[in-house]
């Protein structure tokens, strides 16, 4: 693992500028210049609420003339904490469990047909037809829904920029999108893009259930759409056919639209099936489906991504993809034909191996005395709860396992949003661990965690 710093807990917030879970003009981040490296102010505060450090200088504060100031997107917008934390764990030696991307290799095959790709001199601008067609065919094998490849099927630079896209395509300003929390990042930051408003509806701890009078409440007249994330991040669950059924039935009583990220569609766990939301009554015509093939193959850097959408808003999916990016990496989507190509035996031992990481997670992070209430169907992240008698909260947890364990993992108040008082009780009290690593990398990072346990034990610990 290498050496741990010993900074202070506030330095290593500070060196990393993390700016998790801020909310307002108050706590707008400073934008980064060209270099990562440089920010536009080296003073960094602690909220009241326990979030993150923030930046106290504001854009508007800084020496552009008034003319080169930031847009309002910009300073609506703050960088992804998750990068943040990648970036502190190089910094300082750390075991690396927070970003969702594998540590090991993706398969040779791809590998290989992406090089016969360059080497073919697929490097230009390129529409690969062939990856739309295998794009169709794993939808109807898999959900029993046909799609026309050549008028249905957008290729964007992987599942972000789909739903990005699919955002930009359909959504107005005053529209109302609304969001299940916990709930990834993106998908607030493309609604704000879009200039539209998100309501977050809170799904119900420890299990995430969907109280479906909570979303029907958080409905109306402006709601344009419902965006559905499952198999979840950052919790793992696995939406049910019940729950699938009534959130269906509400867009159609509401006449909304449902985008859908299945990025996690072929990691399901112990006989749990993952069915798209677009296999309901009256939804095909009215769902954008996103997924990639980034997690499933271990190439998150490929940026191969795609949606799924009826025929018109398919085109205006691609319309905003053309404008945004032109196209998808050309020799990468080449490859992507190959893994789509994949048979069924790869999917089975791709979910046997994170079975076995899962398991091996949860029995690290309960030995250490969280608590997993909720062992995740789907995915590979683990949403575990600090225990009731620890007296620091989540950011700060993460802070000190950094420090003293040179392990780093994910606070979990940045994927809450929904202002409740029931979730203000709870939303600083969850972590996410990434198991999409080697095993030989979880194991280190339970010594790791060992080791510290029983160095704490005696005084105040890090972890119960």
């Amino acid at each position: 693992m290498g050496s741990v710093s010993t900074a202070p807990t506030s330095e290593l917030w500070a060196r990393a500028s993390v700016s998790c879970c801020s909310r307002g003009p108050e706590h707008r981040p400073t934008l980064r210049n060209t270099s990562e490296d440089r920010v536009c102010s080296e003073t960094h505060r602690r909220s009241h609420d326990g979030h993150f450090p923030v930046p106290m200088t504001h854009p508007s504060d800084s020496s552009l003339p008034p003319s080169l100031d930031f847009s309002d997107r910009a300073l609506n917008l703050t960088s992804s904490n998750i990068v943040h934390l990648s970036r502190l764990a190089e910094k300082f030696n750390a075991i690396n469990l927070a970003e969702g991307f594998p540590d090991f290799p993706a398969p040779p095959a791809i590998k290989n047909a992406a090089i016969a790709a360059i080497n073919a001199d697929f490097n230009q601008y390129r529409h690969v037809q062939g990856l739309c067609d295998q794009v169709a065919a794993m939808f109807e094998t898999t959900q029993g829904l046909k799609v026309n490849p050549k008028t249905q099927v957008t290729i964007c630079c992987g599942q972000s920029e789909a739903l990005v896209a699919a955002v930009l395509a359909v959504i107005n300003e005053r529209d109302e999108v609304v969001l299940l929390d916990p709930s990834y990042e993106t998908y607030e930051a493309s609604v704000k893009l879009a200039g539209a408003k998100a309501k977050h509806v809170s799904l119900d701890p420890p299990n995430w259930n969907l109280d479906i009078l909570r979303l029907e409440n958080a409905m109306g007249s402006r709601t344009k759409a419902v965006i559905v994330n499952s198999p979840h991040n950052p919790t793992g669950k696995v939406f049910n056919e019940e729950e699938l059924a009534d959130i269906a039935k509400l867009c159609c009583r509401f006449d909304c639209l449902a985008i859908t990220d299945e990025v996690y569609e072929h990691l399901v766990y112990t006989g749990t099936r993952h069915r798209s939301l677009a296999t309901f009554p009256g939804m095909q015509d009215r769902t954008i489906v996103t997924s990639s093939i980034s997690k499933t193959f271990s190439v998150t850097g490929w940026r191969i991504g795609w949606a799924i959408a009826p025929e018109a808003i398919s085109s205006a999916i691609g319309s905003i993809h053309e404008k945004l990016v032109d196209s998808a990496p050309a020799p990468f989507q080449e490859a992507a034909v190959s893994a789509l190509s994949s048979g069924p035996e790869y999917y089975l031992n791709l979910r046997a191996a994170y079975l076995d990481r899962r398991n091996l997670v949860c029995e690290m992070l309960e030995e250490a005395g969280l608590s997993v209430q909720y062992k995740p169907e789907g995915s590979f992240f683990v949403f575990a709860r600090l225990p009731e008698t620890y007296p620091l909260k989540d950011v700060d947890y993460v802070a000190e396992l950094i420090k003293s364990a040179g392990v780093v993992i994910v606070p979990g108040c940045g994927f809450f949003h929904a202002d409740s008082s029931s979730v203000d009780s709870y939303k600083d009290r969850y972590v996410r661990v990434a198991f999409c690593k080697n095993t030989a990398t979880l194991l280190s990072a339970r010594e790791a965690i060992r080791r510290h346990c029983k160095k704490s034990k005696g005084s105040e610990p890090a972890i119960m």
